[in-house]
């Protein structure tokens, strides 16, 4: 197989964790165990196939970096697992829109000079796959980006809550340029999104009626720092929400639901908090309470997730898929274009990789656009 081209849109502790990752596992035996990895060689493609084309950040601390170098600059403070070498991968200067926040504009100085000419770098590295991770509430942003992507040819891979993939408008935009994208939002490898719906399944599975749920979720990296300004949380808050009450029969009411981002604090550093509570009623209408807390590092729980999400996104080029990518995008994130129960997103995410792996092995070139 050949390799595949990346490109990441925000270098922060999310593009950090996935670098780290990539280097970390680079050269692991194909029989290996890896945590939070589906397969180490999924669709004919090792971890270690995943090469890195170019950063795009607007933070002038991280433009004209070396990407090795800016996945560790500051505000990023994340789990620091690998030390990645030169990589020879410049951080260009992006396109800011609505990507930089009132809480973030306190901490970040966007870099001096125009924008980057996004499309012609991209072909011009020959990037197969492009990672959004720009922070939450960039929907301007985001939807500027597709639109260089769609020009540059290449698969589009949205890891945060602006509705790309599940919309029909860009869904029929990708058909019609014959490119994959896989979205939106993606889900942890234990996360809370991910524990909720388990503790939902339960109530389904055993026949408790929920009758109230709340998630509260508290950190200290630039995410939780941005998600302070409320006016940016809409998305995120009904992305986590229907990734929950899609898996109700019945409607709870929105009054007896509330999962969302609730704090910031520093200390925390990229360390998460998600603090679950369900109520529900058995047997005689007899109550059943569940409270729990889970405490992850937020942005390596996510890391493996993205490195499948990038395969698939290439077995989908490979094969000239065009549009949503379903099977992938309902395992890998919390508002796919269909919801499924976890088992049957699993399963169909295996189907899609024994599918359509191995096939166009033979010339994996960047197809001309």
């Amino acid at each position: 197989m050949g390799k595949i081209r990346v490109a990441i849109i925000g270098v922060g502790n999310c593009a950090s964790s996935l670098v780290q990752g990539v280097y970390y596992y680079r050269n692991a035996r194909e029989d290996e165990f890896i945590p939070g990895i589906m397969h180490t060689r999924l669709g004919g493609y090792h971890i270690g196939d995943i090469e890195f084309s170019l950063g795009i950040d607007i933070d002038k601390n991280k433009v004209g970096k070396d990407l090795a170098e800016a996945i560790y600059t500051k505000p990023n403070n994340t789990y620091k697992f690998c030390s990645v070498p030169k990589l020879n991968v410049p951080v260009v200067r992006g396109m800011t829109h609505d990507g930089l926040g009132y809480y973030l504009s306190q901490i970040i100085e966007k870099a001096p000079g125009p924008t980057a000419d996004i499309v012609k770098l991209l072909k011009e590295t020959k990037t197969d796959v492009v990672i959004n991770y720009l922070p939450v509430g960039s929907e301007e942003a985001t939807k500027w980006y597709v639109e260089q992507v769609l020009t540059a040819g290449c698969a589009f891979v949205n890891c945060i809550p602006v509705f790309i993939a599940s919309q029909k408008y860009w869904q029929k935009r990708f058909i019609e340029k014959g490119l994959p994208v896989l979205g939106d939002d993606i889900k942890s490898q234990v996360g809370a999104t991910i524990v909720h719906r388990v503790l939902v399944n339960l109530f389904n599975d055993r026949g408790v009626k929920l009758e109230r749920t709340s998630q509260l979720n508290v950190g200290g990296n630039t995410d939780f720092l941005n998600m302070l300004e409320r006016s940016r949380l809409q998305s995120k808050k009904i992305s986590k929400t229907q990734a929950v009450t899609s898996l109700l029969k019945y409607n709870i009411g929105d009054e007896n639901i509330y999962i969302g981002p609730s704090d910031y604090i520093a200390w925390l550093t990229d360390r998460k908090w998600a603090y679950m509570r369900l109520e529900g009623k058995t047997f005689g209408d007899v109550p059943l309470n569940i409270e729990l807390k889970l405490e992850v590092w937020d942005s390596p729980n996510s890391a493996g997730v993205v490195i499948d999400a990038i395969r698939c996104a290439k077995l989908a080029l490979d094969n000239k898929l065009s549009g949503a990518i379903i099977e992938p995008s309902s395992y890998f994130f919390k508002s796919p274009p269909v919801q499924y129960p976890d088992y049957i997103c699993r399963e169909k995410t295996e189907s899609f990789i024994k599918k359509y792996g191995k096939k166009n092995t033979k010339g994996n070139k960047k197809r001309s656009s």
